[in-house]
């Protein structure tokens, strides 16, 4: 620009001397004249490049300040900066030069001060930087290199790892449309240009869219031109601002029988909605005709086809298409790389077979047969993804390429449908691979026992080691030949415990039971000569398949040969037990049968031994068998008095009662004065209504073994025979005796409230909490007393008292929940019951009560919380089997109800419930069996059991009778 004006002055410039003159004032300017001599005044420098180096304006001393129009107007201190997003601290001008002050000042405050890095700043950046400040610099910055270089590799991975997983997470647009970006290498330029150019198709009403106005109009308004048989399609503007304020109120008629009635209401002309609706039910009714047999209603809709027809469409597959567009691109990078690797091969064309492209999975695969020849994996894919016939010619060629792969014979074999051809091809595979068990088998499964029988001898000679065709060929001989098949298989494999146990079957089998024994004893000394360990757990799991194939002896002689070994001494009893337990688990009977006599003998004198065998023999066996083994345990262990008890109540409930007395009566000699054998006879004889001889025992028991419990029993046979005052009698008397037996007070209370003697009935409860406070049935029976004589304020302070004598108490907190619900308190009720599960969280009988207490869409809420709390108690399984019950989900609550009996078969409550569930949902069958388990488990336990049990009136019932009684008493409220 310098050199432009410099030159522009150069040129406008009068000329100072020679032949031109100045011009006169007022004159035109001269205008210059085109010469030849204008070019030799002409700078030579001007359209020239300016040199290397030049700085216009340098030489005249133009050049190194600012005016003020470079830098702008002065600013005050308080005028805002240019940033109009600056922090506070940082908006005006004062605060951005006292900030710059600050900075250029060191700050040596203790609190920029730190004990490790010093002061945050430097302390001598005003100071001069030296040779020697330099040379440091340059060390720390070597330190700090070098430090940086060692943990470079671990950096770097580490953020490789993060961007990769970046980007696998959010991938660029642009990796996204790769593949189709590829693929634009294909199109061809005509195509290219072919491709519209990016515009607005649109024409201009649709480019530029006006909303459009919608009235609603009345039906009087069609029903106005039906009748006058116009076919306008606008409504006249007249019309619309004089008439259809008329028509809106539907205050004017239309004229009537202006039209011939069809879809019209005749005699009025308006439209008659029913017959549209005919109408379209006809055309409903004709469509689906269409579809519909006329003869027999069926549909002519193949299901199959349609099916097949679903089939033949794509899958749904987990992944979208992108990830399904990379597992492609990941898997052709694979098979280019290694072609000859078999699984590429097959993860491919399974890729496509997933997305439905069949044919170019079998063309993938196919290409790696050709790949890879000698892959046994890759030929049996290719077989599976060709059609029939073709998988057959895929087999064949595999087959030239592997004629010694199994599995390729055995796929051969399968391919085929005929039993012929499947023969001819595993004969073929045979002559082959004459060494595979696996052949063999498959070969002689197709067989009759004849052939099969030839096959397998040819069999064993060329596998001699495989013990199940050694086994196989013993059971199609006759009983010589296979003994000899059996001992030449010892010979050939003497390591293997099956071929002892087979012979051992076969003598049991062929009634030789003396052999069996022998057999299992040999069997154990020429296993352990051979070097091989005997393993206990694999020999019982022998024993328990021998029981349940009926090899009854082999089964015990397994069991006595092996039971002991491996086994400390002191650990023989518990080990053995658990032995038993898991073998009646598994259903092998006999197994535990045998576990248990050899425990007997073992251990004689053991009562807790000789109570498990009875009991196991109570529920697995039969009588005679239980009754044996009673009098062999009552001969070891003679002071067992639940033996005893067990004896007599078997030949009780067989009838035999003169049996049982005698049983009773060598336990009395055994046991003198045992107050269990004194009842037991008590009760035989109570039961068998001979009524004198239980007064007579229990009158001899109170004066030779007195004890609470034969006079509770004294008072209650007096009870329910009808001797009240005799009862009565005997409890003041047994009072004096026992005043801390909280079971006497209570019949007391209520031999006293049967006779209408309230008073007296609540002074007995109250005289029995002085002594027995912590009995929380007596709490209860005073409290119900208070509610039924209507004392309710009395009834809850007692419960009060009760809750405060007995806390966590679960019975009392769910009596006072219960006592506020039949009074109505619903809301009392409720909070009685958080109360509760706060101070009992873990008590069954609150949650149970807790889940009816809610309305019923939250019930199935609470129960899941309940089984969260106390997930295996009875009474919250009973609760939850009672909720599906009431939901008429019948197999889920016949599910729970069976899980609550088989958890605690004591709790009558539950019995009682399963029973009246399946009376109204369940078969006779069913009921029936419910009725035969409850009889087994007899049970004692439960708030409804207990009030039909022990009542005085149902004393001589049993358990069958008992469950329908409390049954017919129990009411669907919930």
């Amino acid at each position: 620009m310098a050199t432009a004006k410099q030159g522009s002055k150069t040129v406008s410039k009068p000329p100072t001397g020679g032949t031109g003159a100045a011009s006169a004032p007022g004159a035109p300017p001269a205008i210059p004249l085109a010469s030849p001599l204008m070019g030799k005044k002409k700078k030579p420098f001007l359209g020239m490049p300016a040199p290397l180096g030049y700085v216009p304006g340098l030489g005249r001393g133009a050049t190194g300040f600012t005016t003020r129009s470079d830098i702008g107007p002065a600013r005050d201190a308080n005028d805002p900066v240019d940033d109009r997003h600056a922090p506070p601290g940082k908006r005006t001008v004062g605060d951005q030069m006292k900030k710059s002050q600050e900075e250029d000042e060191e700050d040596l405050n203790d609190t920029n001060y730190d004990e490790f890095n010093g002061y945050a700043g430097s302390l001598f950046s005003s100071g001069p930087y030296e040779k020697d400040d330099e040379e440091a610099d340059a060390i720390y910055a070597a330190l700090d290199k070098r430090m940086d270089e060692r943990r470079k590799e671990r950096r770097e991975l580490r953020e490789k790892e993060e961007i990769e997983k970046y980007r696998m997470e959010r991938p660029k647009i642009q990796q996204q449309f790769s593949d189709l970006k590829r693929k634009l290498s294909e199109v061809s330029e005509e195509e290219w240009l072919s491709i519209p150019e990016v515009g607005d198709a649109r024409n201009k009403r649709q480019r530029n869219p006006r909303h459009e106005k919608l009235t609603p109009v009345p039906d009087s308004f069609f029903s106005k031109h039906l009748q006058t048989g116009e076919n306008h399609t606008t409504v006249d503007p007249l019309y619309t601002q004089f008439q259809m304020v008329n028509y809106l109120g539907g205050l004017n008629t239309p004229y009537p029988g202006s039209m011939t009635p069809g879809l019209m209401t005749p005699g009025t002309g308006d439209l008659d909605m029913r017959k549209i609706g005919q109408a379209r039910n006809t055309l409903m009714d004709m469509r689906l005709s269409q579809v519909s047999d006329s003869v027999s209603g069926q549909t002519v809709v193949d299901p199959k086809g349609y099916l097949t027809d679903l089939n033949s469409m794509i899958p749904t597959h987990g992944g979208d298409i992108s990830d399904i567009k990379k597992a492609r691109l990941l898997l052709k990078s694979v098979r280019e790389t290694n072609p000859h690797h078999p699984p590429a091969w097959i993860a491919s064309a399974r890729l496509e077979e997933v997305t439905g492209k069949l044919q170019v999975a079998r063309n993938l695969i196919m290409k790696g047969t050709e790949m890879c020849p000698k892959s046994e994996d890759v030929w049996l894919e290719a077989a599976r993804l060709q059609p029939g016939d073709t998988a057959k010619a895929v087999v064949a060629q595999a087959v030239r390429h592997l004629p010694q792969s199994v599995r390729i014979y055995i796929r051969a074999a399968e391919l085929e449908t005929d039993v012929r051809a499947k023969k001819r091809v595993l004969r073929k595979a045979l002559e082959n691979v004459s060494k595979s068990v696996r052949l063999w088998k498959t070969a002689v499964e197709l067989e009759e026992p004849e052939d099969a029988r030839i096959m397998l001898s040819r069999a064993v000679e060329c596998c001699p080691t495989s013990v199940e065709l050694w086994l196989a060929l013993a059971r199609l001989e006759t009983y010589e030949n296979a003994r000899r098949v059996l001992n030449k298989a010892r010979e050939n494999i003497p390591t293997d415990r099956h071929i002892w146990i087979t012979a051992a079957k076969l003598e049991e089998a062929n009634s030789n039971t003396q052999m069996v024994e022998k057999i299992i004893d040999r069997a154990i000394t020429s296993l352990r000569a051979n070097g091989v360990e005997i393993n206990r757990e694999q020999w019982i799991q022998d024993a328990e398949e021998c029981d349940k194939a009926g090899s009854v002896a082999t089964c015990q002689a397994v069991i006595r040969a092996v039971i002991g070994i491996g086994i400390e001494e002191e650990d023989r009893k518990h080990t053995w037990m658990e032995d038993a337990d898991s073998c009646v688990a598994h259903g092998a009977l006999e197994c535990a049968r045998a576990i248990y006599a050899h425990a007997l003998q073992v251990f004689p004198s053991k009562k807790s031994v000789w109570l498990r065998a009875a009991y196991f023999e109570k529920n697995h066996g039969t009588r005679e068998s239980l009754e044996a083994l009673l009098q062999r345990a009552v001969a070891h262990c003679p002071k067992a008095e639940v033996l005893w008890l067990m004896g007599a109540k078997s030949k009780w409930l067989a009838g035999d009662v003169p049996a049982a007395r005698s049983i009773l009566a060598l336990a009395f000699q055994a046991n003198p004065n045992s107050e269990e054998i004194w009842l037991a006879a008590v009760k035989l004889e109570s039961e068998n209504n001979e009524y004198e001889r239980a007064r007579r025992l229990l009158a001899k028991a109170r004066s030779s073994a007195p004890t609470a419990r034969v006079f509770m029993k004294s008072v209650k046979l007096e009870w329910v025979l009808g001797n009240i005052e005799a009862a009565h009698d005997l409890c003041t008397e047994a009072l004096k005796h026992y005043e801390d037996f909280p079971k006497l007070w209570m019949m007391r209370g209520q031999i006293e409230e049967q006779c209408e003697n309230m008073d007296k009935a609540r002074e007995a409860y109250n005289q029995g909490l002085k002594k027995c406070p912590h009995s929380v049935p007596l709490w209860l029976l005073l409290s119900r007393l208070e509610e039924r004589v209507g004392q309710l304020t009395r009834a809850r302070a007692i419960l009060e008292k009760a809750r405060l004598k007995n806390p966590q108490s679960p019975e009392l907190w769910l009596e006072s929940v219960r006592l506020e619900f039949r009074a109505g308190l619903k809301n009392i009720a409720n909070t009685l019951m958080a109360k509760a599960l706060q101070e009992c969280p873990n008590s069954g009988i609150l949650w149970a009560e807790a889940v009816f207490l809610e309305a019923r869409p939250q019930r199935k809420t609470k129960s899941v919380d309940a089984l969260k709390k106390c997930e295996h108690d009875p009474h919250v399984l009973l609760a939850v089997a009672k909720l599906f019950w009431s939901e008429r989900k019948i197999t889920k609550a016949r599910e729970w109800f069976l899980r609550t009996v088989k958890i605690e078969p004591d709790l009558g409550d539950a019995w009682a419930l399963f029973y009246k569930f399946e009376m109204q949902h369940g078969t006779e069958e069913q009921q029936e069996e419910v009725r035969k388990r409850c009889e087994n488990a007899e049970p004692r336990h439960g708030e409804l059991w207990c009030a039909e049990s022990k009542h005085v009136l149902n004393w001589q019932k049993n358990i069958g009778e008992i469950l329908t009684l409390v049954a017919s008493r129990i009411k669907n409220t919930f």
